[in-house]
């Protein structure tokens, strides 16, 4: 069984976010870029039920520019046998949206035929937490999301994820798409050897015409500002004066 993890370029999440002067979006000149968390916990997954010889092959896709292929070349080194990047340029990968994506995922897996498609549950650069719903939706599959565990046997994946009440768990026929949740598992480090077997792994690059996908853009961003800066707090003397300030002054309370 084949399973297919798409993973994003996204800021470092070590990085301190900037907005950029004209409002258009955020700072990523000589920002360092990562591979998205979620993604990261997705690929250590397909790695573990490969090893447990469930799956027989892991692939990495990305869409989006050349330098895309650093993530891609980085799931290689944690294990991923071949890669594929959706490269386009640097304007459509700055406004590449959650539909787009999925549809470019949709043509992926119609190429591909992966018995499973694991990706994290949002990006961290813009949290939509919709590419996973919307790829199932086109795909005609089951899914899962916010996944803390997976289990595949006779066809079917049989996931726990986490709801406000508790746990959930669903079972499901395979093919199907599961996002994950940071519960999951504890991603490994590439090592040494590991990276350099990477450079010599396969990677095909696609065009989004190639695969028949129009990418233009249904939302437009009218500006990006920063949060505003939380107000400094005050000491009371006692409950009587944060009673008369909730109601005076926030006006929280009657």
């Amino acid at each position: 069984m084949k399973i297919l993890v798409p993973v994003k370029r996204v800021i470092d999440y070590n990085v301190k976010v900037r907005v950029k002067a004209d409002q258009t979006g955020v700072e990523l000149a000589n920002v360092k870029m990562a591979m998205n968390p979620f993604d990261e916990i997705a690929v250590e997954e397909a790695m573990r039920l490969k090893e447990a010889g469930i799956a027989t092959e892991v692939i990495a896709v990305s869409c989006g520019t050349t330098a895309c292929q650093e993530q891609l070349r980085t799931a290689l080194a944690l294990g991923a046998d071949r890669a594929i990047l959706v490269e386009t340029d640097a304007a459509q990968a700055e406004c590449l949206q959650s539909l787009a994506v999925a549809k470019l995922l949709k043509a992926v897996c119609d190429k591909e035929q992966p018995g499973l498609v694991l990706l994290g549950k949002q990006a961290i650069d813009d949290d939509a937490n919709q590419t996973g719903q919307m790829l199932a939706a086109l795909m005609g599959w089951p899914q899962a999301t916010f996944a803390s565990k997976v289990v595949l046997a006779d066809g079917r994946a049989t996931v726990t994820r986490e709801i406000d009440g508790g746990l959930e768990t669903l079972s499901m026929k395979l093919p199907a798409v599961v996002t994950t949740d940071l519960r999951l598992n504890e991603p490994r480090y590439a090592t040494l050897p590991n990276i350099m077997k990477a450079k010599k792994k396969p990677m095909d690059v696609l065009k989004p015409a190639e695969l028949g996908v129009d990418i233009v853009p249904r939302l437009t961003t009218q500006k990006v500002v920063e949060p505003a800066k939380r107000q400094a707090g005050v000491k009371v003397a006692d409950v009587a004066e944060l009673v008369a300030k909730l109601k005076n002054e926030a006006k929280v309370i009657a």
